[in-house]
């Protein structure tokens, strides 16, 4: 498979690159940004999904400061036009394909106007494919690029404009996954459903990292990539090398305590440990949200503001669940960086000793 510039229009119908048409009620086209200081303060992400099937489009956008998480949910009626990358209040800007993106936000107290430049070529990560029994839970591909933001966010009249070097990553994806109302259908054969999964990219002076990987209940990887990035660099000089994380919990949660990373590329294995320095819930931009979860229909327009302390958030509840953790990032070859630990885990995991749907670490 081969990126080209269609890839970043919603415009997918398969999880292939721009090219068949589907027919699956669940597929989804989605934009993601995640962008924070130099420093990893300042938490802020977005998402822009278009759902052809159920004709309807969403948008979120959500920022952490001062320990509350101020979001910003939107939903439409897509009126299946998929080239409209509007949604009340918020909308994406393609700037320049697979390389220059805007983010536009001004509704109900909150406005950012933020442009993402990537440092390099996308990364196209390898199709994630699961089934439950019968049954396509998930079929998708994609694309991921660390990159640079400049702009401004402003909360209730009280305006931040990010710091030079402000960096973050945007992905790209698009295929098959649950979206909309669940399905009530009974499931034959008992199989409990689990989900795990780690997202990791990490940004240097001169280079950036991503690493990934989903794993089964007994910690069986079923899909995972590890890629090294010189700043600059096209598709042939993404540099591919092979990755595993040691990890832990924080006690009585479900959320990352520390991580160890390790790369072995081309030069040799390396090391990166990572130091937690906030959370960010992936709630503020739908991702398990019981009211504003991805698909859902709310009418020809619907906007709503919603802002929570982030230590108030009940780490038993199932949409606090999945997290992104901004992370110092110290490298026995690189030195200093800064980057996200991305969790989400669903259900049992024999490696951290979760037996069940409400076991916390």
């Amino acid at each position: 498979m081969v990126l080209t510039k269609g890839d970043d229009f919603p415009l997918h119908q398969t999880p292939e690159p721009i090219a068949y048409a589907g027919t699956d009620r669940n597929f989804y086209d989605r934009y993601f940004f995640n962008g924070y200081q130099p420093d990893g303060s300042g938490f802020f992400a977005a998402a822009f999904g278009v759902y052809p099937h159920l004709n309807v489009a969403d948008a979120h956008f959500s920022v952490a400061r001062d320990g509350v998480q101020y979001c910003l949910h939107a939903s439409r009626e897509l009126n299946m036009e998929r080239l409209d990358l509007s949604c009340g209040p918020i909308r994406i800007e393609i700037l320049e394909p697979l390389q220059k993106l805007r983010i536009v936000v001004d509704g109900e107290g909150i406005k950012a106007d933020l442009t993402f430049t990537g440092r390099a070529f996308p990364i196209e990560e390898p199709r994630f494919t699961l089934r439950t029994g019968p049954r396509t839970f998930m079929d998708l591909t994609r694309m991921t690029q660390n990159g640079l933001y400049a702009g401004w966010i402003e909360i209730d009249g009280v305006r931040m404009d990010l710091a030079p070097g402000a960096i973050g990553t945007r992905d790209r994806s698009w295929g098959v996954r649950p979206v909309g109302t669940r399905d009530q259908q009974p499931h034959p054969g008992g199989a409990v459903f689990t989900f795990f999964w780690q997202w990791v990219p990490v940004h240097f002076a001169d280079r950036s990292t991503l690493y990934h990987v989903n794993q089964t209940a007994e910690g069986h990887t079923w899909n995972t990539s590890a890629t090294i990035v010189p700043d600059g660099a096209i598709a042939d000089n993404l540099i591919k090398a092979a990755g595993s994380m040691q990890s832990s919990l924080q006690p009585g949660t479900r959320w990352p305590e520390f991580g160890t990373l390790t790369l072995d590329g081309p030069d040799g294995a390396e090391t990166l440990k990572f130091e937690i320095l906030g959370r960010f819930q992936m709630r503020g931009i739908g991702y398990t949200s019981p009211t504003w979860g991805h698909g859902l229909y709310h009418g020809p327009l619907a906007v709503e503001r919603e802002d929570f302390e982030l230590a108030q958030c009940d780490p038993a509840r199932l949409d606090h669940h999945h997290v992104q953790m901004p992370c110092r990032v110290i490298s026995d070859k690189w030195g200093d960086g800064i980057g996200a630990f991305e969790q989400l885990i669903v259900g049992p995991y024999e490696p951290f000793g979760l037996k069940d749907f409400t076991d916390l670490g």
